[in-house]
């Protein structure tokens, strides 16, 4: 093999690592290496071309190992082929080694060093007048003030890049740096702006032919997307772009993507979906020896359970994740996974929980922090929390005034401008997202959005329109209905910030979604701050009321560990139950709601609205309904007597303690009980 074949299958190299095939690359260069050392078929070269060859080889070596997420390893072949260039005064060897060096600093989150790597590799650069270099670095250092928050000095770099790229007639460096100008207005959460500059980028990929780069764009928009809540549309992209990266044979892009889908079924709470496309990610990430993605994907499967509350899963694949983000030196996923395992051992509700353990990782998270000069305040909030529990008043005082200063400074006026736009996206994503499951009915092929369909509506009812039918309306004879609203909610949100109230809301609902989905009730809608579930439809069953009951009285249980932080306020529910015949069915052309209408869906919201804070009230006819349904299974409901009032006991399970009559605004005089879970003393 002579010079010219060498450098031929360092090309090639280069281009088997672009396209993701990174064992051939390492094998390609690792050849090349060789092929030197051994002066194989009687190779002959000039020490110089054989340095520059062998500076070459390794620095790919250095990609590929960065690209499968060993920085260790991709800084010891990077280090070595600065070297080798230095020792030949091999300037532009030299630049490109110190670029990517800045790269892996920046992916390890050491901005100083990224900086100065970058800055050290732009000036040589400038100094040999190589302007795609020059372009390179200056798209290096706009990566790195992006990461830093310094969104003006991003942007100037990029746009400086721009410029020497259009003016080289450079197309693929010109749609590089339009995207990374689509990546900062994202950050600003400026998303038509992303969007447009991603169109931008996507457009000139396509022009080019270029797959790979049109894959990446892809992913990006549905990330912007995903971000406004429009998941069909962000599902869409990462299938398109997962479909190229399959094609091309990019393992390392379809791992990426399949993340992404899995995040999309995260925010859905479609937790089984979530965790299957978490899992194949892992899978070829573990194939390519790609640790930082192991440790990614390990994270985000870890995370996935502690929405399950499955917390032992939960803490094992969180410390696998940190384990080998430590091993990397990847300092900022590591403090987010002290933070989430701080909170995680802190939680009241994890059996598995160890107060020491999570002070630990809760002051490791906030010293990484400090350490980054990232704002983080969740870790303080917890710890205060912590301290609170232990009476420890001094530390809690300490860091739940850390809380509140952190948290004051990251709501700068940039910071409000992002939660000012929270209502308006979540409406366009509404009117958006009725569009696009319309859009889904008619297009039932396309898996990811016809399984969007089945998340948004009953399975029955969505399959029926899948199928065509047009009008979906039916009586159902019998049904309980539920509705639960949050006792002071006007009040309390008057006191709180928006985040919070947000972030509540959030929390409570998922935990009643969850129990909904436990017991088979289907969710019908909530408004504000109130909660509309029904037992017995779509699909009839004759244990409607036994079904409701068990989850209104999980439900009850569940708000016990719900508190304004701010307040320290406990927050609880109304509810009101009752059964009766409902009419159901789907409304809309373009906007589709699974409804209920009818007497028995009013009553209920009356024993709501008559209720009282923290218990359940639920209709005579209720109590009926679950009376007959223990009697057609043969068994005795008991009666308790005692101060003269009649306490009814069911299955042994459940006692309703009689309010006596009472009037409910439009129904007249009705009989009504409380709710409450039978406990030993009341047998």
């Amino acid at each position: 093999m002579n010079y010219n074949t060498l450098k031929d299958l360092l090309k090639q190299a280069d281009a088997e690592q672009n396209n993701g095939n990174y064992d051939q690359a390492k094998l390609l260069a690792n050849e090349v290496l060789t092929a030197l050392e051994e002066s194989a078929d009687g190779l002959v070269l000039s020490s110089g071309a054989s340095q520059e060859l062998r500076a070459i080889s390794t620095r790919l070596l250095g990609i590929v190992s960065f690209r499968c997420g060993d920085y260790p390893a991709a800084l010891e072949y990077l280090n070595m082929a600065l070297y080798i260039s230095e020792k030949t005064s091999d300037k532009a060897g030299m630049a490109k080694a110190l670029g990517n060096i800045g790269v892996v600093y920046e992916h390890l989150s050491d901005y100083p060093k990224s900086l100065e790597f970058s800055v050290k590799a732009l000036s040589i650069d400038e100094e040999l007048g190589n302007k795609e270099g020059v372009a390179a670095s200056l798209g290096n250092l706009g990566n790195v003030h992006a990461y830093l928050s310094d969104y003006p000095k991003s942007l100037e770099c990029y746009g400086k890049a721009l410029s020497i790229t259009e003016e080289l007639g450079n197309k693929e460096g010109v749609a590089i740096h339009l995207g990374n100008i689509g990546i900062v207005h994202r950050y600003l959460s400026d998303y038509p702006k992303a969007l447009e500059y991603y169109g931008k980028a996507l457009s000139i990929a396509e022009e080019l032919g270029n797959k790979a780069s049109v894959a990446i764009w892809l992913g990006n928009i549905g990330i912007v997307h995903m971000f406004l809540l429009d998941y069909p549309t962000a599902l869409e992209h990462y299938g398109k772009a997962l479909s190229i990266e399959e094609e091309l044979g990019n393992k390392a892009g379809v791992a990426r993507k399949l993340s992404n889908i899995g995040n999309v079924y995260r925010y859905l709470s479609d937790y089984p979906k979530a965790l299957e496309y978490y899992n194949k990610a892992l899978s070829i990430a573990e194939e390519l020896g790609n640790k930082a993605g192991v440790a990614r994907h390990l994270g985000n499967i870890g995370r996935v359970h502690i929405d399950l509350y499955d917390y032992s899963k939960a803490q094992e694949y969180l410390e696998q994740s940190m384990s080998l983000h430590e091993k990397q030196g990847e300092k900022s996923e590591i403090g987010e996974l002290k933070s989430a395992l701080g909170a995680l051992y802190a939680s009241d509700t994890n059996p598995n929980g160890e107060e020491a353990k999570a002070e630990a990782y809760l002051l490791e998270s906030i010293a990484v922090s400090r350490e980054l000069g990232t704002k983080k305040y969740e870790a303080h909030k917890t710890l205060a929390e912590l301290y609170k529990r232990q009476k420890r008043w001094e530390e809690y005082s300490e860091h739940y005034e850390q809380y509140h200063k952190v948290r004051d400074e990251v709501h700068s006026e940039d910071a409000k401008k992002s939660a000012a736009l929270m209502e308006q996206r979540r409406q366009i994503a509404e009117r958006e997202k009725e569009i696009a499951i319309a859009k889904a009915a008619a297009d039932a092929k396309h898996q990811a959005t016809e399984q969007l369909l089945h998340n948004v509506l009953p399975p029955s009812i969505a399959n029926k329109m899948l199928d065509g039918t047009k009008l979906i309306a039916e009586k159902i004879p019998s049904v309980s209905v539920l509705f639960a609203d949050i006792v002071g909610f006007t009040k309390l949100s008057q006191r709180i910030t928006p985040e919070e109230l947000v972030d509540g809301l959030d929390r409570m609902f998922s935990a009643f979604d969850a129990l909904a989905e436990k017991h088979g009730l289907e969710k019908i809608k909530t408004i504000g701050d109130a909660y509309m579930v029904v037992s017995g439809a779509p699909v009839q069953r004759e244990d409607h009321a036994e079904a409701m009951t068990q989850f209104a009285l999980e439900m009850v249980e569940a708000m016990q560990e719900f508190r304004s932080i701010s307040t320290g306020e406990k927050v609880q529910v109304r509810i009101g139950i009752h059964s009766g015949e409902v009419v159901a069915g789907v409304i809309g052309k373009k906007k589709f709601a699974y409804d209920l209408w009818g007497d028995a869906v009013n009553t209920a919201a009356r024993m709501e609205s008559h209720g009282e804070a923290g218990k359940i009230h639920v209709s005579e006819e209720f109590v009926r309904e679950l009376g007959m349904r223990n009697e057609e299974l043969g068994m005795k409901d008991k009666e308790l007597t005692g101060d003269n009032s009649q306490f009814v006991i069911i299955n042994s399970q459940f006692i309703f303690v009689p309010r006596g009559e009472m009037e409910i605004k439009g129904k007249g005089m009705m009989k009504t009980y409380f709710l409450e879970k039978l406990s030993e003393q009341d047998l």
